[in-house]
């Protein structure tokens, strides 16, 4: 699967003019060209008009296929509208959904995650149908039968307290990514402790990668007695900084009035890391 730099350099991508990449866009011939203004528009939040409703038309795109049958443009295409904001792509984004790649739903979702409209909500626990039982990996594929992490995750930070009762049961989904989106979603739709635990304990995991998830979904939640764990987590400081700032940001006095004592003790965590 081609990923959003492979081939072309973020510095050579950064230098393309808003009128280049909408050009780029514009064009049939280049799929490279293509694939990657659709990356540059979203990286940049371009708001352009003209930018949307390309990105639009590429999610209807049938002619960058990869060598394994999938739509790098229509993927990058969801990803960029979602970073963009802009709400006129909700009903586009849905029906990606139901399109037959993996990947291309993935997209989708996690873009839908970022747009704050709640229409999509029946969509996304379409997908969830089946439960756990269903959840399993396509057979000769690396991937399981949904984008199950994304879809969970999406309906957590979109509040869809609705989907509690769907989303409950992956806790239990032998996939570890999984349930932590799913102890993610639950701290976030009930702040119950027990999901945030789930969370810390997974700073102790075996695999680097995991922990690095972890890392990313504690500072989403902002849980706050997580500020030790991370601090001593084995993994870059960087990851861990991101994730006290995370934290920080949901602790810190609304007013910026006054500094209260736990948001004190993360700070004092940051500074350890630095």
């Amino acid at each position: 699967m081609r990923d959003d730099v492979n081939n072309f350099s973020s510095g050579e991508a950064e230098q393309l003019t808003l009128e280049q990449a909408l050009a780029n866009l514009r064009q049939k011939e280049d799929l490279g060209l293509r694939y990657y203004a659709a990356w540059w528009l979203g990286k940049f939040r371009v708001q352009e008009p003209e930018a949307v409703d390309l990105l639009l038309m590429a999610l209807e795109d049938e002619s960058d296929r990869a060598p394994d049958g999938g739509y790098p443009l229509r993927r990058n295409a969801a990803r960029a509208l979602g970073k963009l904001g802009n709400k006129k792509a909700v009903p586009a984004l849905i029906r990606c959904l139901e399109f037959p790649d993996f990947y291309v739903r993935e997209a989708a979702a996690q873009a839908l995650e970022n747009l704050d409209d709640l229409s999509c909500v029946p969509s996304l626990l379409k997908l969830l149908e089946g439960g756990v039982d269903r959840a399993k990996f396509v057979p000769g594929k690396p991937h399981l039968v949904e984008p199950y992490e994304a879809i969970i995750e999406a309906l957590g930070t979109l509040n869809a307290t609705e989907a509690i009762i769907f989303i409950q049961p992956f806790i239990e989904h032998p996939v570890e990514k999984v349930k932590y989106a799913t102890a993610r979603a639950m701290y976030q739709l009930t702040q119950e402790n027990q999901y945030g635990e789930i969370l810390i304990q997974a700073l102790s995991g075996d695999e680097l990668q995991l922990r690095r998830s972890a890392l990313m979904d504690l500072a989403a939640v902002g849980y706050l007695p997580a500020g030790a764990a991370i601090a001593e987590t084995l993994a870059e400081n960087s990851m861990k900084l991101i994730a006290l700032k995370g934290l920080l940001e949901t602790n810190l006095d609304k007013n910026f009035t006054k500094l209260n004592p736990d948001s004190i003790q993360i700070m004092n965590f940051m500074d350890s890391l630095l």
